[in-house]
């Protein structure tokens, strides 16, 4: 099964990944590529990642590339409204544009941040 890894992360978090991965490589260890999309704040993800936006990723999970009129009328939705939902999504990179329509090359996404209080 192959996952979608969603974080919240600073630059500096996402340098420092970018970093250890260069170490562990120049010392001869193997690591496997996870995917994965990051974003700066919560605002940010729930922004491109809204819960209309959820329903279009859903509607693609593990059925290949689809149209977007095949995807509107899976989410029932206007398909102006879900080519610029789409738009959104693959300039985040969390879905794919093929030569056969839109995929979501994975069979999940997880999210992975936390929420603390304001102090």
């Amino acid at each position: 099964m192959t996952t979608l890894t969603v974080r919240l992360s600073t630059i500096a978090d996402a340098k420092a990944r970018f970093v250890e991965a260069g170490r562990r490589a120049l010392a001869g260890e193997t690591a496997e590529a996870a995917p994965s999309v990051n974003f700066t704040s919560y605002d940010d993800m729930h922004r491109v990642l809204a819960p209309s936006r959820l329903a279009i990723v859903k509607a693609l999970a593990g059925h290949g590339a689809l149209s977007i009129r095949e995807v509107a009328r899976r989410v029932n939705r206007d398909v102006q409204a879900v080519h610029r939902d789409v738009t959104t999504l693959v300039n985040a990179g969390v879905i794919n544009r093929t030569e056969n329509g839109i995929e979501f090359p994975y069979d999940r996404i997880h999210f992975e941040y936390d929420v603390s209080a304001a102090a």
